[in-house]
């Protein structure tokens, strides 16, 4: 594997210790101590609902960092806590079962203690056959599951989860419960998320009019599913997944941040550069020379390949 995905393994710092057929598994020297994360393909019956499955490891007494904007993660402290910071303004503490919404702007974290975290990419149709709320009313926020209807069952999940030491077999008992907790989404659904999908993997900046001639409705009804489903209005989508994209190749393939920023989807070099740091936490020339530990490790997602959905790799 580590040969197939050579082009996205030259990143400053990061340590692939995978192998072929096996998870991927990256890790960094964190300041004071190590940093690991280990990503885990979904089955391939779940590719549509869910991204990877991860396993984020740090090692320290006290660990700040940054993440990109992405779609909605569940996660469960295994160990650990500590808070998060939203580009809003505000923060709260994390939930040892957490659900944290889309997010569109970067997100900063902060661990107090020496933490373990099980988590997973929920991909729209995931988020709505688990939630079935509009998730533009949990942009940018953090949710007890603990709290919730099926809490009962995560807090039991979480349970069986902290005996357990063989990484494969928790993701298979996560696997296992998400799979029963999915609801059938109606065909029409689905045809509007394939659409979405395709138009913000398919080209560098999307264009709104594009998707709004793609599927077929009014700009009204798009932006109405796009806060259903995605969390924001397309217009805001799509600066999200621009700014992305351009990350990744600034980060990954080593792109010159300069050129990308001249290829027409930009008014100017600031503008470049303001809209990768609210995105994702880092201006273009530190991204290039000197990202975090955790854009390191985020952004070797992308060594999933095919078998994670397009949308998870970009984000």
């Amino acid at each position: 594997m580590a040969s197939k995905h050579s082009s996205s393994h030259n990143m400053p710092g990061a340590v692939i210790v995978a192998h072929s057929h096996e998870p991927l598994s990256y890790s960094v020297d964190g300041a004071r101590g190590p940093i690991s994360l280990r990503y885990f393909a979904p089955p391939y019956a779940l590719r549509s609902y869910f991204g990877s499955l991860y396993i984020f490891a740090v090692d320290m007494a006290r660990y700040a960092d940054v993440t990109r904007a992405d779609v909605p993660q569940l996660r469960f402290m295994l160990t650990g806590g500590g808070d998060y910071h939203f580009h809003d303004g505000r923060s709260t503490e994390t939930p040892e079962i957490c659900l944290l919404g889309p997010t569109m702007g970067a997100t900063r974290f902060i661990l107090d203690r020496p933490s373990h975290v099980l988590g997973v990419s929920l991909l729209p149709a995931g988020w709505l056959a688990l939630q079935g709320e509009d998730a533009s009313l949990w942009t940018d926020r953090a949710r007890d599951m603990a709290a919730c209807p099926t809490g009962d069952l995560h807090v039991g999940l979480l349970e069986r989860l902290r005996t357990m030491d063989d990484p494969a077999s928790m993701a298979d008992e996560v696997w296992k419960m998400l799979s029963g907790l999915l609801r059938p989404l109606p065909s029409a659904t689905w045809g509007f998320l394939h659409t979405v999908d395709a138009w913000l993997t398919g080209e560098a900046s999307p264009r709104v009019e594009e998707l709004v001639r793609e599927s077929g409705l009014s700009a009204r009804q798009v932006a109405r599913l796009t806060r259903k489903l995605y969390g924001a209005p397309p217009k805001l989508l799509a600066r999200k997944y621009r700014a992305l994209r351009c990350s990744a190749r600034i980060a990954i393939d080593r792109e010159n941040w300069q050129t990308l920023c001249e290829d027409g989807t930009f008014y100017d070099q600031s503008h470049f550069i303001r809209e990768i740091r609210h995105f994702i936490g880092l201006t273009p020339h530190q991204l290039l020379t000197e990202p975090s530990a955790v854009a390191q490790l985020t952004m070797l997602r992308r060594s999933l390949g095919g078998d994670v959905a397009a949308l998870n790799r970009m984000s």
